[in-house]
This record gives C-alpha cells, structure tokens and sequence, in this order.
C-alpha cells in the first residue's frame, strides 16, 4: 500500500489525540515522574496553526497510520544559530513499523525545516527506548547530551 505525507488539519484531532495518549503509553516505563491517568504533552490544535510549526502525518489508503511535528524554537545564546527545528510527536501504528514510515516524516519535516531557512533540527528520545534510537541514528541523528536526574 502506497502511504503518503500530508499536513495536519483541526479535523485530524481526535487520532492525534489517540497517537498522543499511545505515546505516552508506550513512554511510561521509561520515566517514572509521569502522572498517572490522561496527561498531554502537547497542544496539538496550537501546533496545527501557528506559522513557526508543522504537524504532518502519514496516510495510507484512508489510514492515517503515523505523526511527527517540527517547531522552530529559539536556540540558546552561545550556539552558532538563533534558532533550530524540534521534533516530536513521532508515532506508527505497530501494524506499519519497520516499512520507513517514521523516515519518511522526519524527512519531511526535516524538509519543512530547511524551507524555514533552519540549519539543525533536534529531537528527544528515552536513552532506554533503543528502537527510536536506532530509527534516528539511521537517519543521520547523533548523541548530543545526555539529562541525568535524581529522585530527593
């Protein structure tokens, strides 16, 4: 089946929520300082309309089967850059992984970004969840810092 990449529109938001909670599912036994019950990480409808974002999904057939955003966000003072893509809210259903669904969006998005005129696009991933890991390696991704934390 032949998946294709479009924007995001307000009407998509009841599936965007549905990938939204699925991530955090799947997030959970990687950080223990999540709430329980319903929480959101981002304000999809927000990110649909402003200019300085991207929220684009994959489509196959009358499926949509996958997500990721792109935001430009001000780089901090000391970079070589003012600002810089940052990606997030990559979901596949699990029927569609391993068949470069997720590259196929971030190139995407990583095209949205240099038409913005960026130089560097960053993401976050769970040091634990080696399977993104490995997708965003594949793609050209490296290590850049690593957050510890500690519980008090």
């Amino acid at each position: 089946m032949e998946v294709f990449i479009r924007a995001a529109t307000p009407e998509d938001a009841e599936i965007l929520l549905e990938f939204e909670q699925k991530i955090i599912e799947a997030e959970r036994p990687f950080d223990d300082s999540l709430k329980e019950g319903t929480i959101h990480y981002y304000d999809l409808l927000e990110l649909i309309r402003s200019p300085a974002a991207t929220v684009l999904l994959a489509v196959a057939g009358d499926e949509i089967i996958g997500s990721g955003y792109a935001k430009i966000v001000p780089a901090k003072p000391y970079q070589q850059y003012k600002e810089y893509a940052y990606l997030g809210f990559m979901y596949v259903k699990p029927a569609f992984r391993g068949r470069g669904v997720n590259q196929r969006i971030i190139q995407a998005l990583l095209e949205w970004a240099k038409a913005k005129g960026l130089k560097e696009a960053r993401l976050e991933v769970y040091e634990e969840n080696i399977a993104a890991k490995r997708s965003y390696q594949k793609i050209g991704f490296r290590a850049n810092l690593l957050e510890m934390r500690r519980a008090l």
